[in-house]
């Protein structure tokens, strides 16, 4: 393959980012057709004017479970038009008429509803232009919406559809999906709700979900919504694009209640092509998750890189403040690019440092070395990757943001052959044991892109016919198969992968489980990691690690081979061994000591202790703990020692040993 050709994608990618212009949308906007409309004698001139003075580009109309407020616009135009035609026009309905025209050629106004679903769950779902008003409300009364409320615009019309159903219908019908506001009143994210845990996850991780909105979309807090979604949470692995909108009820804003929002006063800025439902779609279905920011009406806009130094190094990013001296297989750029492939994707930002206290280097000819990393990447990683590589100005200074989607075909391989993986903040090889984890899901991943594949283009009769070896049932997520489409289950060929014999060994002896399988009745944390087990061969500890992101266990983990983490752990076992006197106890669950390493968040060294056994974890952020856990955390909550005597003394940070 010629160098030209090579390095066609980056062209491709800076070109199409030349291209792209910020857009500011405001996706709900309620109408008079809601019934808690708040300003009597609205019209909808008003709300697009007031649109236009905000500088508004799109916007949807998204009454309570009715799309009449959209109808009634148009029906009003329509009017005015079939009067024009008959020459019956009165003067003051032709200027009428051609306001309609001058602000309709500005701005955007797309069709949709906010519906409720069961429990009281609210979803916004968008749909293109012109779509048909008849389908709108045959798609309400399929989601059973009752016939005599769709032009009330209640947000209260009785039993209706559950959630993960109509994300469903909705998305097969054409629409965008997008839960509203999610950590809010009635959002699926049902912060201060009994319940959550798993239906929580299902609701904010459906692959019908376009987007989600969130009303702290500029909060700078670790606990905000677009940091939850980031994909660095375990339980919640994919990314999420999250807008904001104003959920306007009124035009103006309450001048008694600041949080009560009027028309556009709180938007969403896009990069896209054009001002299209399409172009709208085709973002938020995408990776391109640094085009989309909240827009601030001031003159220092929202900068992603500066949001993104704030969080610093993180499973899903990591920084570069200067490009690789390094090219080909040894840029450390390219293995990260492979490293993010293997895991739910990730971001690379070149040209600063995590820490956002130090200035921003820059990257002098940031678009001749972006071609350059786009030429390394795709020659020297197999299966090709299909980044997203852009130029973006922060702080004055040119840097390169490199976007990697997760991969469908894993493992992605650095030539010759050494394959990395993303362990929390830090790229390393991967061992032996997470090879085959990689191996593994990648072919489930090819198995399910094949039952896609024949489902799109097999009928019912065609199944006979498909050639795949018989192979036991498997469960696999939920795509995008349309309703009344015959389903087509396919088998797949799973690889049985034989474990390379061990030598015999003499078991060291631990007080932790020595099983691969997670032990009922744990609460493991979802982040750090726990020794279940360790042997020893030749003079030499070896160690079976748990990762506790994935619960996965790898083996024969030494010291000098471990990574940075895992290194800890296996130094405060093998040099500090934990001593149950120590730690503090609430119940069954107990906090051993904290330590910051550089550059990174406080991590908690947490134990578990049932029927005489010890789980010690290693390592836990707070993003990887439960409440019950986050009580046994200094600052979190009274503490009682092992002698039943109260702790008061504060906690002292240990530096990360070598």
């Amino acid at each position: 393959m010629s160098r030209s050709r090579r390095s066609r994608p980056s062209e491709r990618s800076q070109r199409d980012q030349r291209d792209m212009v910020w857009r500011r949308i405001d996706l709900h906007i309620h109408t008079p057709a809601s019934a808690d409309y708040q300003e009597p004698g609205i019209a909808f001139l008003d709300i697009l004017r007031k649109a236009e003075a905000r500088g508004a580009d799109l916007i949807a109309f998204t009454d309570h479970n009715s799309v009449r407020g959209y109808a009634n616009l148009w029906r009003e135009i329509e009017d005015l038009e079939l009067l024009e035609a008959l020459e019956r026009i009165t003067p003051a309905e032709l200027r009428r008429l051609e306001e309609y025209r001058r602000l309709l050629a500005k701005i955007r106004v797309l069709p949709g509803f906010e519906f409720t679903a069961t429990f009281g769950f609210h979803i916004l779902a968008i749909f293109p232009e012109g779509t048909p008003i008849r389908m709108l409300e045959h798609l309400l009364l399929e989601l059973n919406v009752p016939e005599g409320k769709l032009d009330q615009g209640s947000g209260e019309v009785g039993a209706t559809t559950d959630v993960l159903n109509a994300y469903e219908i909705m998305h097969n019908a054409g629409a965008l999906v997008i839960p509203a506001h999610v950590n809010s009143t009635h959002g699926v994210a049902m912060q201060n709700l009994p319940f959550g845990g798993q239906t929580k996850i299902a609701f904010t991780q459906s692959p019908y979900i376009d987007a989600i909105e969130a009303t702290d979309l500029e909060s700078t807090s670790r606990r905000s919504t677009a940091r939850f979604f980031n994909g660095s949470k375990p339980e919640y692995p994919r990314r999420m694009h999250v807008i904001q909108g104003s959920d306007a009820h009124r035009l103006n804003r309450d001048p008694n209640r600041e949080s009560n929002l009027g028309v556009c006063d709180r938007m969403t800025e896009v990069a896209i092509p054009e001002v299209s439902f399409a172009a709208l779609a085709e973002l938020f279905r995408s990776e391109a998750f640094n085009r989309v920011r909240p827009y601030r009406p001031s003159q220092d806009p929202y900068d992603f890189v500066r949001s993104a130094r704030t969080e610093g190094e993180t499973i899903v990013q990591t920084f570069h403040e200067r490009p690789p001296v390094r090219r080909g297989r040894l840029s450390p750029i390219v293995r990260d690019v492979a490293a993010f492939s293997n895991a739910n994707g990730g971001t690379i930002f070149v040209g600063l440092s995590a820490s956002p206290k130090e200035p921003v280097l820059g990257v002098p000819d940031a678009a001749d070395q972006a071609r350059v990393i786009a030429e390394d990447i795709e020659r020297h990683i197999n299966p090709p990757v299909q980044t997203s590589i852009d130029v973006h100005r922060t702080d004055g200074k040119q840097v390169i943001v490199i976007t990697v989607p997760a991969g469908r075909e894993k493992p992605y391989v650095v030539a010759p052959g050494a394959i990395y993986i993303r362990q929390e903040g830090e790229t390393a090889a991967a061992l032996r044991d997470e090879i085959v984890q990689l191996v593994r899901a990648g072919l489930v991943e090819q198995a399910d892109a094949r039952q896609e594949l024949v489902t799109a283009h097999t009928t019912v009769d065609d199944v006979q016919e498909v050639s795949e070896p018989p192979s036991p049932p498997r469960e696999r997520r939920a795509r995008g198969r349309r309703r009344n489409e015959p389903a087509v289950v396919v088998s797949a060929p799973v690889a049985e992968v034989t474990p390379f014999p061990e030598p015999e060994a003499t078991v060291v002896t631990t007080t932790e489980p020595a099983a691969d399988v997670p032990e009922p009745g744990v609460p493991y944390p979802r982040t750090g990691v726990e020794i279940v087990a360790s042997v020893e061969r030749g003079g030499v500890t070896y160690h079976a690690m748990r990762d506790l992101r994935n619960l996965k266990v790898v083996h024969n983990v030494t010291r000098d081979s471990a990574r940075r983490l895992w290194r800890y752990a296996i130094t405060q076992k093998e040099s500090h061994p934990c001593d149950p006197a120590q730690v503090r106890w609430i119940g069954e669950r107990g906090y051993w000591k904290s330590y910051k390493p550089r550059g990174g968040d406080v991590r908690y060294n947490l134990v578990y202790q049932r029927n005489g056994t010890l789980h010690i974890f290693y390592g836990v952020t707070d993003e990887g703990m439960d409440d019950a856990w986050r009580e046994v955390t200094p600052a979190r909550g009274a503490f009682v020692s092992a002698t039943g005597n109260g702790d008061d003394e504060p906690d002292v940070l240990e530096p990360e040993e070598p």
